[in-house]
């Protein structure tokens, strides 16, 4: 298998590997790389959704130098202020209420490795307005457990679309991959599944 048809996954995300497929995409390999996401001081939401992306697909290619290596990394912010990858119940909820009535950004980055190390990445911005959410619509989102592990406490694809009041970008972003960014960087870097 040459590495323009090999493509390894640096990613854990089952929406990633939903979306790749939706494409006509399967990785032959998912790596996902173990990376320290603590933002630098002073570092935007933008510099650091490229920043992640970028370390992951270097990360997940030196274990696969011979492959074309995929990776992404989501941030949500309201203002500058980086909303976590929400760990439990009460992080999901904090956000939730911090989103409830309000614009946010979601930043996405993504990112190709080649083999001899070369990197391509993109950034893609999605602004959306979520509507003003009760606490009985938090608390039943938060029962659900769709929101742990979730950039912002939530996932757009799930429970959590109902809240959307407008979303100006890219849906699929949001959800983990931007597919117009990533078929390009693909396409860039030489692979054959496309």
């Amino acid at each position: 298998m040459t590495a323009a048809s090999r493509l390894v996954l640096a990613s854990a995300s089952p929406r990633r590997l939903d979306l790749l497929a939706q494409i006509g995409i399967t990785p032959s390999a998912v790596a996902p790389a173990d990376i320290d996401e603590s933002p630098l001081k002073d570092e935007t939401p933008r510099r650091l959704a490229l920043r992640l992306a970028r370390e992951k697909a270097e990360r997940a290619a030196l274990g696969h130098p011979d492959a074309i290596v995929l990776a992404a990394d989501t941030v949500v912010a309201v203002g500058r202020r980086m909303l976590p990858k929400a760990a439990d119940d009460a992080e999901v909820a904090a956000c939730l209420r911090l989103l409830s009535g309000r614009a946010h950004r979601v930043m996405t980055g993504v990112a190709v490795a080649v083999p001899g190390g070369r990197v391509s990445a993109r950034l893609v911005e999605t602004r959306l307005i979520f509507k003003r959410l009760t606490e009985a619509e938090i608390s039943i989102y938060v029962a659900l457990g769709e929101g742990i592990g979730k950039a912002g406490g939530y996932g757009v694809q799930g429970r959590a679309g109902a809240f959307v009041q407008s979303l100006s970008g890219s849906y699929p972003a949001v959800v983990g991959l931007p597919l117009v960014e990533t078929v390009n960087l693909l396409r860039g870097a030489g692979y054959a599944g496309l």
